[in-house]
């Protein structure tokens, strides 16, 4: 049996319950573990019905912004939410599940902005995260997935051309991504399908964008080396509904 490992931005949970899209999505999946990214709730504010699933949730500490959850049938031997450091853990973007073979991790990575505001500070993140993971990596594997903003290479992106050193696509964030990969860490995707092109996980709401299919993959499962052949297939859910973003997913044997 392969496990089903799912990662979705759902742009505001509560819109995208209320839509009906999230639960027709775990009724026709049913993942193992799901890890969510912009949930945008404080607690208390919503009361999911999710039978099966432990439910674990981090929230940031600015109302309606940021904020992740994990929901897993199996019970992690433990939970950790943050990474350690006092300057990115009140963004309520991280949340780590420990199993017997490997950590399990939601992330929400901070957006360079528009105006490039945060560019600095997201570069000074990805650095530590990555040591984060690395860190981990001394116990056992690592398995992480979420929004991680920022669109690796020009197949990555409809438009690459023109967004070239805007938010998402600066040289700065691609860097940090070639980073990643150069730690003998794998981004499951493209590692099953290098050369697709038109597969995205983000679409902005403007200019019919998602009907165009003129959109960025900034969603991923990036996971350590050790893994190579237990990963079966990446998936992009391009047609699920209730958020900018489409669920990615991850199968594992």
């Amino acid at each position: 049996m392969s496990k089903k490992l799912v990662s979705w931005n759902v742009n505001g949970l509560r819109a995208c319950v209320s839509k009906g899209e999230f639960q027709k999505f775990m009724e026709e999946e049913k993942p193992d573990v799901i890890g969510l990214q912009e949930t945008k709730l404080q607690e208390g504010q919503i009361e999911l019905d999710l039978p099966g699933y432990h439910q674990y949730w981090n929230y940031a500490e600015k109302k309606g912004y940021s904020g992740t959850a994990l929901f897993t049938k199996e019970e992690p031997i433990n939970v950790t939410y943050g990474i350690g450091i006092e300057e990115h853990d009140h963004e309520g973007r991280v949340i780590t599940a420990e199993y017997p073979d490997y950590y399990f991790i939601t992330v929400y990575v901070p957006n360079a902005k528009d105006d490039l505001s945060r560019l600095e500070y997201r570069c000074a993140w990805e650095d530590d995260f990555l040591k984060y993971i690395k860190t981990l990596e001394e116990k056992k594997p690592v398995i992480y997935c979420g929004d991680l903003n920022v669109a690796h290479k020009e197949i990555d992106l409809k438009n690459p051309k023109p967004n070239r050193g805007h938010a998402g696509f600066t040289d700065e964030e691609r860097e940090k991504f070639d980073n990643v990969v150069a730690s003998d860490l794998i981004d499951t995707f493209r590692y099953f399908y290098p050369d697709l092109e038109g597969a995205y996980s983000w679409w902005s709401y403007r200019f019919q964008a998602r009907a165009k299919n003129a959109g960025w993959r900034i969603d991923y499962f990036v996971t350590s080396k050790s893994l190579e052949n237990k990963l079966e297939d990446a998936i992009i859910y391009k047609n699920q509904m209730g958020s900018d973003h489409c669920p990615v997913g991850l199968l594992l044997k």
